[in-house]
């Protein structure tokens, strides 16, 4: 059961440091903290891209794939004590 706990924890930062690179690669959506740091100069053409889907897309796989192992770490730690 420990390798599985170590397992588990090696994904969760893994999948800790990739979920906060995807979220940091997002388009700004404009009026917010983007804006401060240059991301309102560029304009949107309406709808968002092919490539900006698949990047939401693949956030939220990462992100369901962090909350499992938290969910999972918790269920261990509940049952092994």
């Amino acid at each position: 059961m420990e390798a599985v706990r170590i397992g588990l924890q090696v994904l969760l930062v893994l999948t800790s440091l990739i979920e906060v690179l995807l979220i940091l690669m997002h388009k700004g959506k404009g009026g917010g903290l983007s804006d401060m740091f240059g991301g309102g100069v560029s304009t949107s053409l309406g709808g968002s891209s092919v490539a900006e889907r698949n990047l939401t897309r693949f956030t939220v796989a990462v992100g369901l794939v962090w909350a499992t192992c938290i969910v999972s770490l918790g269920l261990i730690d509940k049952f092994t004590r």
